[in-house]
């Protein structure tokens, strides 16, 4: 165990933001997608291919979560991080060869998918193991950095504009080679530590130092897309801000360790009461399922297609955005592509707020009616895009940006609420698959509506709002039947939940009351489990399991308050309070 597990996991949280910071290679896909199709002469059908190939990755992903049950954490991220190498590096090397052709650079960029999952996986399971009272906010959290990814190689590739002799191999260099750097320089920290030392309230407020970070960092990057817009801001410029906003994590586990190490010189030879609560049952709402047993359960089905008809959907607009944009006659791609990104952090963000301010309070949102109500707003930016204007798609953009980013983020905790936490590496991943079946399905249908339309015109591509009218309405039809799905999971799931605790109650003839009882004669008399059972009628689990429960409550309530350290406020309060009464205060 480490010596600091406060800083040590903290550690390990900048080092997921970071990696879930450039681990996003294939969200830049839009911006040189138009100069790949002309350098390689493939249709607007096998572009999509080519956008779906990344997303088929996905379909494998499921390794990851097997090998990250055998092999340390940082050598998943690193072979991760090597697929993503060698499939976006011999594409680069090869791009303007004759002989590299388009099955090529379709297995090659699947290649590149498929270690975006192995890193995600190493991100996910960091999040959740190292803060385990906190899992849903620092999951939130450190997806919201992926949602920089787009903005971050956008503005590499141009503060470096001659790295290559061309935007589409710049684009593949980058994606190549920054994230084995990365890896390489974060890998001591990605590992899993205990937490039985950590600090409720010191956890408390490195959380809300790391939001007022990542919130700077957000209006860092959409500043930086609405400069690019006017021109005010160089390229250089926006790189740096964010270089140095992406650093400043760092002295969050540095001040930590500090802390401690001045707690360590003030402690005296003062006891410390320390209580030690370990999980005994896995809660109601966090049902263990695995293996085959997922493919049997309806949640997952609703699940599955209610993310393919809205989350999915969204992605497959990102990855289309480039030819969207260049149909309705935009000159800059990247800038789209920029602001879509940095309303997709927001998006990432927005659940850990809610999370870590809603467990303030005692209460736990529903990650099934989370993403139902932001399914809604989705169907109706797609319907939007029927209007022609440039504000109209600015601002559906930024809408299914933060919509997709919000459900991206969600879906982690969705699939622990629904599924429990045990399986959760290889079921997230099953889970997933729904992405590139649904990146086929959608990308290829608005591919042959593009192409019919520039069919019309007697062209290899097509301008116009009406080139992507009809993909636009189908969209916006397909996320409301995702909406109406994920709605009916909703009240599935709570409806189980309802009838657990319902038929606990019934069958076991507990009350509110006679659990409380029974928790003080466990704490108070001297009282084993099995005689409370001739008592109070109460199985000898469920007696251990409500005092865990109890325990684990008062000490979330109270511990910050009254299992801290004493310090120097305290001992002279103490001092006074002895004086008071006669004592000396140097006895």
């Amino acid at each position: 165990m480490s010596s600091s597990p406060s800083s040590a996991h903290w550690l390990g949280l900048v080092g997921t933001i970071w990696l879930q910071t450039i681990n996003g290679p294939n969200s830049d896909f839009p911006v040189y997608s138009s100069q790949l199709k002309e350098l390689k002469g493939i249709s607007q059908v096998q572009l999509n291919f080519l956008a779906f190939a990344s997303d088929a990755g996905k379909l494998f992903g499921w390794f990851s979560g097997v090998a990250a049950l055998y092999v340390p954490l940082s050598l998943v991220a690193f072979v991760g991080a090597c697929f993503g190498l060698v499939g976006y590096g011999v594409q680069y090397l090869l791009v303007d060869s004759p002989g590299l052709k388009f099955w090529h650079l379709f297995l090659l960029t699947a290649l590149a998918g498929n270690g975006i999952c192995w890193i995600n996986t190493v991100c996910f399971l960091l999040s959740v193991k190292n803060f385990a009272s906190r899992s849903r906010v620092a999951v939130s959290l450190a997806t919201s950095y992926l949602g920089l990814s787009a903005k971050v190689y956008t503005s590499l590739a141009e503060t470096m504009p001659r790295l290559a002799d061309s935007k589409a191999k710049t684009y593949l260099l980058l994606n190549a080679v920054v994230p084995v750097i990365v890896t390489v320089f974060v890998a001591p920290a990605l590992r899993l530590f205990d937490l039985k030392s950590d600090s409720m309230s010191s956890t408390d407020t490195a959380f809300l130092v790391m939001f007022a970070i990542t919130l700077a960092t957000g209006a860092c990057a959409v500043v930086g897309s609405i400069g690019s817009t006017a021109s005010w801001l160089s390229s250089r410029e926006q790189m740096v801000s964010l270089s140095v906003l992406l650093a400043v994590p760092i002295l969050i586990p540095v001040a930590l360790k500090m802390n401690k190490i001045g707690e360590a010189k003030r402690e005296k030879d003062d006891a410390v009461v320390v209580i030690e609560v370990t999980d005994l049952e896995t809660t109601a709402a966090e049902e263990e399922v695995g293996g085959l047993q997922l493919l049997k359960k309806p949640d997952f089905w609703l699940y599955f297609f209610s993310y393919m008809f809205s989350g999915t959907l969204g992605l497959v607009f990102l990855n289309n955005l480039g030819q969207i944009a260049e149909s309705r006659g935009l000159g800059r791609t990247s800038t789209l592509v920029s602001l879509s990104s940095s309303f997709g952090f927001f998006g990432r963000l927005l659940p850990s707020f809610m999370d870590y301010y809603s467990a303030k309070s005692g209460h736990s949102i529903s990650r099934t009616g989370s993403m139902a109500s932001l399914m809604a707003p989705m169907a109706c930016a797609f319907f939007m895009l029927l209007n022609q204007g440039s504000v109209f798609l600015y601002a559906s953009t930024a809408i299914i940006g933060t919509c997709t980013g919000a459900m991206t983020s969600v879906a982690v905790s969705a699939t622990i609420e629904l599924f429990g936490a045990k399986n959760f590496a290889v079921n997230h991943n099953v889970l997933v698959s729904n992405i590139p079946v649904g990146s086929l399905c959608f990308g290829y249908f608005s591919a042959l509506l593009y192409q019919r339309e520039a069919s019309k015109r007697g062209a290899a591509t097509c301008s116009g709002a009406s080139c992507y009218q009809a993909t636009f309405a189908i969209w916006g039809a397909s996320c409301v039947v995702g909406t109406l799905l994920c709605v009916v999971l909703y009240v599935r799931s709570r409806s189980r939940l309802l009838s657990y605790f319902l038929a606990r109650c019934s069958s076991e003839g507990l009350t509110t009351a006679s659990i409380c009882d029974d928790d003080s004669k466990q704490q108070w008399m001297p009282y084993d489990c099995d005689l409370v059972d001739v008592y109070m009628r109460i199985s000898e689990s469920t007696c251990l399991l409500s005092m865990y429960n109890f325990c684990k409550t008062v000490v979330a309530v109270f511990g910050p308050e009254y299992l801290r350290q004493p310090n120097a406020a305290d001992t002279e309060r103490l001092l006074a309070i002895n004086a008071k009464r006669g004592f000396s205060r140097h006895a």
